[in-house]
């Protein structure tokens, strides 16, 4: 993803200026290590569930003050270093944008993801 074209075509909507005061990024990269005990990683092997984060992008659409929530997720085989997840979140205020990212990204993870470390 182009993050910046992306919220570049975003503003061009005449109701953007209206409704939105924050955008947040979430842009997930593999990691040469393991989150457990940080040995080292070489890459990594992830499965996405297409219908389940666009049913969770649609549930957040419905929270208050969010005008647009964009999602990328890749499955395949990927390299440290390489995007595997992008979430732009646009909307309002912040009270109302902070905790959508938030949560959306723990529930893509949890829900929608699945991934295998490939050390060595």
């Amino acid at each position: 993803m182009d993050i910046s074209k992306t919220i570049a075509e975003m503003k061009k909507r005449p109701d953007f200026t209206e409704n939105v005061g924050m955008i947040l990024i979430h842009n997930g990269t593999v990691r040469a290590w393991s989150r457990g005990d940080h040995s080292g990683v070489t890459g990594l092997e992830t499965t996405v569930n297409d219908a389940k984060v666009e049913q969770l992008r649609q549930e957040y659409l419905e929270r208050p003050g969010i005008y647009d929530i964009i999602i990328e997720t890749h499955s395949g085989s990927f390299k440290p270093g390489d995007d595997l997840l992008f979430i732009i979140v646009a909307g309002d205020i912040r009270e109302n944008i902070k905790p959508v990212l938030a949560e959306l990204l723990d529930r893509v993870k949890a829900e929608a993801i699945t991934k295998k470390e490939i050390k060595g």
